[in-house]
């Protein structure tokens, strides 16, 4: 996953609005939003790569989503970072002891950023720093670097969602498949070339090997109903369908 835009409203009637897309390879296999006949009460996509996910809901109303840190010398991880939240959503520890312990086993994994909620709270946890941090009210935005790093991308989409929180999810939908690069000017620089600066720099990445692969909107009503809507894309941007979702806690 590699753009998160979430607002976080406690007490609104919609506490958690979420517009995110999945960036990467797609050789890498992949399961579309589900069910899984493993973990009751899980709704998400899976890497059938490594078994995990980047982004889902579970019972209680627990929300997890992960994106990797893009840049610096660290290798690759011993564990992949998508158990993470596949760990959460099917589990039963609290969201105060399964961050802890994220906390203590860092180092496993390369670079991360995770979100974690039970429904009242909403945590964001960054790898580097291993301190879990409750967030409040706010709308908040979170690509491959620390949590509402000024990217063009992520500025963009935060602006562009702000309007839309509380219409249809068509609305937020437009936002995540905006395709336009950013200027030169306004890249950040993080090691990987101006080619690929570019080429990432969009909030909807398409190419003949890499981009977005699936877009996700979540919307968290207060009476326990959640809707999660997921459309997947192939090379080039190719639409290849929709799956959605309504769940009632």
């Amino acid at each position: 996953m590699c753009l998160i835009i979430f607002a976080w409203r406690p007490a609104h009637a919609r506490p958690l609005v979420v517009a995110a897309n999945r960036d990467e390879f797609y050789a890498r296999p992949t399961q579309a939003l589900a069910p899984w006949a493993d973990a009751p009460g899980v709704h998400a996509g899976r890497d059938l790569e490594a078994g995990g996910t980047w982004l889902g809901i579970g019972p209680g109303g627990r929300f997890a989503a992960v994106t990797n840190i893009r840049g610096g010398a660290a290798g690759p991880g011993r564990r992949s970072r998508g158990e993470l939240c596949a760990t959460y959503l099917a589990g039963k520890q609290s969201l105060d002891e399964f961050a802890r312990q994220v906390c203590a086993r860092a180092a496993d994994y390369a670079g991360f950023n995770l979100l974690l909620s039970d429904g009242r709270q909403l945590y964001y946890l960054n790898s580097y720093s291993a301190t879990p941090e409750a967030l409040g009210e706010g709308i908040y935005g979170l690509s491959n670097a620390a949590l509402n790093t000024p990217w063009p991308k992520l500025r963009k989409a935060r602006k562009a969602c702000t309007p839309r929180l509380d219409d249809n999810p068509a609305g937020l939908f437009d936002v995540l498949a905006d395709s336009t690069p950013a200027s030169d000017a306004e890249l950040p620089d993080t090691g990987v070339g101006l080619a690929t600066e570019r080429l990432l720099s969009s909030v909807f990445i398409a190419s003949a090997t890499y981009g977005t692969r699936v877009s996700t909107v979540l919307v968290a009503h207060a009476d326990g109903r959640r809707e999660v809507i997921e459309r997947s894309f192939g090379p080039g941007g190719g639409h290849l369908g929709e799956v959605r979702f309504t769940v009632q806690e």
